[in-house]
């Protein structure tokens, strides 16, 4: 076969790989054998290295098996595939067709490879999918989109992608690189199917496995083990993960890095999945996950505006907007109140000389002191900074004596911390009364305290 010819008719930068297959089915070398003026150029001028005919292609491309799977399904199974990737690795992206060609050796397959790389993406070309896909993954952002309750969106939206996979098992899961956890955000089982939720899985090691996956994928967009063959190339690139996928029984999987902006939020997988349909997974994921990836980054925006919103920063309790909103949806009867319970004030004594004295880093700790005993003290309550030196606190289910065991240890750890000084008032509820009426109480109380501590102590009264 004249493969020269052959392609002197192409204008694209066109090559023709050929694949050896084994008599047990496996695939060998894949080698570029020819290639046509465009495409040896490109290696000249991109890769600086003059094409030499039936190279193996890893001297020219970034080697992947995921290509390395598209070229064995075009050159033996005869299927025309077409694929829009980015590569990572390389920052550019990749428009790629492959056409079957008939061989006239045996044991060896070729198809057509005609390629066009782009530092930019294309729009066009990532929206040009199957209508099955297309439908997909339109379905995805229809629900991401259109939901007020974004959590059980996901969730849905996992269970369909578990579903378009035949998969046993759908996840969604956040890496924080800087603090080395994990966390599950979404998933789905296939009932009968034996998995426990992901959480179970969750130890403290499990983020040393996670670690492992960037490097596996590599120039790649994702990771693809269907068979034997490739688990057996995973033991040897990635020995830990490929030994925990056989200790949790997968057979098979594909798994997508979740980027936004430059950075890996986290991962999409499927495991145990249809294999038969794997173009059409690859294919409908990688777009899937554009869009997952988008909504997890504005989502953790929204949490991360909410928290700031609703946390006093320096303290890190609830800050006297979110007290005052539980105060309103209590009132109300939009936030019902476990009975008894009490309503506890806490104001530091002594800080505007510290202040005066010391400096404002000085009472910047004390507060924070103070904060981390209430949370301790009251491990069971949410703390909330009512002012600049006033805490409060409800404390829901206890009984009048455990709140003076519980008044007593906030004294004696604030004895034991420097500068630490609380008067404390309360109000005990048994039932009925309203919380604004305790609230007023618990503070005269406070106050009166306070000025008891200043008659024993008068050197520290603030001026």
């Amino acid at each position: 076969m004249d493969l020269d010819k052959l392609l002197s008719g192409y204008k694209t930068k066109t090559c023709i790989m050929s694949v050896e297959r084994f008599p047990d089915g496996k695939y060998g070398n894949i080698r570029i054998a020819a290639g046509n003026k465009a495409h040896c150029d490109d290696m000249l001028n991109v890769m600086h290295k003059a094409f030499v005919p039936d190279s193996p292609y890893q001297e020219y491309l970034p080697q992947d098996k995921n290509f390395e799977d598209f070229c064995y399904r075009c050159a033996f199974l005869g299927q025309p595939l077409h694929t829009y990737v980015s590569l990572p690795q390389m920052g550019l992206w990749l428009n790629m067709f492959l056409l079957p060609l008939e061989s006239d050796k045996e044991n060896t397959g070729y198809c057509v490879y005609s390629y066009e790389v782009t530092p930019h993406a294309d729009s066009e070309q990532r929206a040009s999918l199957s209508a099955s896909t297309s439908s997909a993954v339109l379905k995805t952002c229809i629900k991401l989109r259109g939901s007020d309750n974004i959590r059980q969106a996901f969730n849905e939206v996992i269970e369909d992608i578990r579903q378009i996979c035949d998969s046993d098992h759908c996840c969604v899961l956040l890496a924080d690189k800087a603090e080395r956890t994990c966390t599950s955000f979404c998933e789905a089982i296939k009932p009968g199917c034996g998995l426990l939720p992901m959480e179970t899985y969750l130890d403290d090691s499990f983020f040393d496995v996670c670690d492992t996956w960037d490097a596996t994928i590599g120039d790649s967009t994702c990771v693809i083990i269907k068979n034997e063959h490739d688990m057996e190339w995973l033991r040897v690139n990635n020995p830990v993960w490929q030994r925990s996928l056989e200790i949790a029984m997968v057979k098979s999987i594909v798994l997508f890095p979740l980027n936004y902006n430059g950075d890996t939020l986290g991962y999409m997988w499927a495991t145990n999945f249809n294999v038969d349909n794997t173009v059409k997974i690859k294919e409908t994921l990688e777009l899937t996950t554009f869009f997952i990836a988008s909504e997890i980054a504005n989502y953790q925006l929204m949490q991360k505006l909410e928290m700031l919103s609703s946390i006093d920063m320096l303290t890190r309790v609830k800050n006297r907007n979110i007290m005052n909103n539980v105060v309103d949806d209590i009132v109300s009867g939009k936030m019902k109140i476990k009975y008894p319970y009490a309503v506890v004030f806490a104001d530091l004594n002594g800080l505007k000389r510290v202040n005066d004295e010391k400096g404002h880093s000085a009472g910047d700790n004390i507060l924070k002191n103070a904060a981390s005993i209430l949370r301790e003290v009251f491990y069971d309550s949410e703390v909330y900074r009512a002012g600049g030196d006033e805490f409060m606190l409800i404390a829901e289910g206890i009984d009048e004596n455990a709140l003076e065991e519980r008044v007593k240890s906030l004294h004696e750890q604030a004895a034991a911390a420097k500068d630490v000084h609380f008067a404390v008032g309360t109000c005990f509820v048994k039932e009925g009364e309203d919380i604004r009426t305790a609230m007023r109480l618990a503070d005269e109380r406070m106050y009166t305290d306070k000025n008891e501590y200043y008659t024993r102590h008068p050197e520290r009264k603030y001026r």
